[in-house]
């Protein structure tokens, strides 16, 4: 039973499994991203119903460029079927969408589409849906070494006064651009027991539960056992 008052704030999920759940079908890997995109849609409900303020989810890594040529195209043909069909629900119910990495590399129609949501939502005040597009945890980082980097070069900061809050701020969450909390709760389905270059600034003391559920599988009561097992343990925080 989940205790309201312990509710993580921010919870980010790794959604993995998509190509695996699609191969013992014996379905093409795009297959795989169509039921895993419908699995993300139950988790953002779910996540509005539970009170959860922010969802990230890791929907497209710079690693994953290395894919064929058709999967990737696929995962943006479903982006943009998932951007046009839900809008006015997410609008609806309040929900408002953010992207964290450098989502202008990504194919036009699914840039364009991905912008209008930004733009519909971008004064909603419930959920903050945050998608993880073209993200890498290691670049942004870079990125916001070389801001930090280029303020000092321009007499604006002094290199004593960097500060962890500093690097914070200029990360993708922080508050120069997004002002995101750090997670509480990590999930990753499928298995794997790995962060993938994922928040790896922000996650540092995060709780992380691994699911061995593939992510299409995941249902709204899978992820309520990940936040019952966040729940049930004791944050100490290096303390003791």
């Amino acid at each position: 039973m989940l205790d309201k008052e312990r509710m993580p704030r921010h919870v980010a999920i790794i959604m993995d499994g998509n190509g695996r759940w699609a191969k013992k079908r014996g379905l093409p890997r795009v297959a795989g991203h169509n039921a895993g995109m419908k699995t993300m849609k139950k988790i953002v409900d779910h996540s509005d119903k539970l009170g959860i303020e922010y969802l990230t989810v890791y929907a497209f890594s710079t690693e994953n460029w290395k894919r064929s040529i058709a999967e990737v195209s696929g995962i943006f043909k479903l982006l943009v079927t998932y951007v046009n069909s839900e809008l006015k629900e997410l609008v609806e119910n309040n929900v408002k969408v953010t992207v964290l990495g450098d989502y202008r590399q990504i194919p036009s129609d699914a840039e364009k589409s991905l912008e209008k949501t930004l733009e519909a939502t971008k004064n909603n005040t419930g959920l903050r849906f945050n998608i993880a597009l073209n993200y890498g945890s290691r670049d942004e980082i870079r990125r916001a070494v070389e801001e930090i980097a280029r303020g000092v070069q321009a007499g604006n900061l002094n290199p004593e006064d960097i500060t962890e809050d500093t690097i914070s701020a200029h990360l993708f969450t922080g508050k120069l651009h997004l002002d995101i909390p750090d997670p509480e709760l990590v999930i990753r389905t499928s298995g794997e027991l790995r962060l993938s270059n994922y928040l790896l600034w922000q996650t540092a003391y995060s709780e992380l539960v691994f699911s061995d559920v593939l992510w299409p599988d995941f249902s709204p009561e899978e992820y309520e056992k990940a936040i019952e097992e966040y729940q049930s343990r004791d944050r100490r925080f290096g303390g003791r």
